[in-house]
């Protein structure tokens, strides 16, 4: 007996795996600084607590419809309008159980088996393990030296059917500029393709601006916005994201939802409601506060002569360690007690490439620069 195929094609979770050994080593009593989870480590803002406890209080703690409450998906339809310049309404919403979710359903209901899809290398890799499970094929193309760009004409054939875009990038920190973006357009719209715009880290940019491939002229059709309010709002136990497209499209996801997981949990909705309608100066706070950590970052990584891609955006610092990126993060984990992501896991051209996540305190960011350091020292 054997399972799935699919299944076999899809590798395990690379950060999972070192934040599980990392989980561990801190029960042993170790002192772990675990900067490999791409998780806000502020709390959640009061009043989004306090409207999922009114909403359990009062009540609604049933089953809601598949694609979501009509309140939460007016609200989304209204924040993507005013903020995202896409003309949609709630009938072009569906709400998921988280952003990860609304990706899968996307692409399951979208790629047949043999289709192509482009991903830009690196990028997160959830993609990659969803368009694998489709039966799709991954066309990795790699970026330009600036991390801007990409020759993705290049690599377009009979097959192409989708472009997976996410921006600010994961793991890369990349705010991708109008300029590219409007290449995706010209292409989408020369070859009839979909595009995939994960925009899940939207609010975090410390240059640049964020711009909807949706907005763009005749990429209403063809786009299927993913966001969540995970990284926007420290929500990521919560499990609430959502997908914008055409309404034939969310018609799918929601019959891949209804047969799956139905809908997130009905209180958890009410709070996402709260989220976006209500104050958002925990946003820039949190901005503000992120932004900070990654100067302290990047200042010692200059200093050390460390190589890394330019970070505008999101939580992360893509870094060079000039070998095998696996064995530099067991090694960091066992001598250090530091956890980090291998780069080796966001696609095939970066090898000895690091992820790491400064979603963390200053103190626990100042005490790896020391930990780092010293093992960069002692081990070149």
């Amino acid at each position: 007996m054997r399972g799935a195929e699919r299944v076999e094609r899809v590798q395990p979770s690379a950060t999972l795996k070192f934040s599980t050994l990392a989980k561990k080593l801190a029960k042993e009593g170790k002192n772990v600084i675990d900067m490999s989870v791409g998780e806000p480590d502020f709390k959640t803002p009061s009043h989004i607590i306090e409207a999922a406890v009114k909403a359990m209080n009062e009540g609604k703690v049933f089953y809601t419809p598949t694609r979501g409450i009509p309140e939460l998906l007016d609200a989304i339809a209204e924040k993507l309008r005013e903020e995202n310049k896409i003309d949609v309404t709630s009938k072009n919403i569906i709400v998921t159980t988280g952003a990860k979710f609304a990706i899968y359903a996307a692409i399951s209901c979208l790629i047949d088996e043999g289709d192509e899809v482009i991903l830009l290398d690196p990028s997160w890799v959830t993609y990659e393990a969803c368009v694998n499970l489709s039966g799709g094929k991954v066309v990795w193309v790699l970026h330009k030296e600036n991390f801007e760009d990409a020759p993705i004409e290049n690599y377009l054939t009979k097959k192409t059917k989708m472009i997976v875009l996410n921006s600010p990038n994961n793991p890369l920190g990349v705010v991708y500029p109008k300029s590219f973006l409007k290449k995706v357009r010209d292409l989408a719209v020369d070859h009839n393709l979909f595009v995939l715009s994960d925009e899940v880290y939207e609010k975090i940019i410390f240059e640049g601006e964020h711009v909807s491939l949706a907005s763009f002229d005749g990429m209403l059709e063809r786009t299927i916005t993913v966001n969540g309010f995970s990284k926007t709002y420290s929500m990521t136990g919560w499990r609430l994201g959502y997908a914008a497209a055409p309404e034939w499209i969310i018609e799918r996801i929601e019959r891949i939802q209804s047969h799956s997981v139905s809908h997130p949990a009905s209180f958890v909705q009410y709070a996402g409601v709260a989220a976006l309608k209500s104050d958002q100066s925990f946003v820039k706070k949190m901005v503000e506060e992120f932004k900070a950590r990654k100067e302290i970052i990047t200042s010692k990584f200059k200093e050390l002569g460390i190589k890394f891609a330019p970070p505008k955006g999101a939580f992360y610092i893509f870094f060079d360690s000039e070998r095998d990126s696996f064995k530099f993060c067991e090694e960091m984990l066992e001598k250090k007690y530091v956890a980090l992501t291998p780069g080796a896991a966001f696609g095939p051209s970066f090898k000895t490439w690091v992820r790491l996540s400064y979603a963390t305190s200053r103190k626990n960011i100042i005490e790896f620069l020391n930990r780092f350091e010293d093992f960069i020292k002692s081990s070149f």
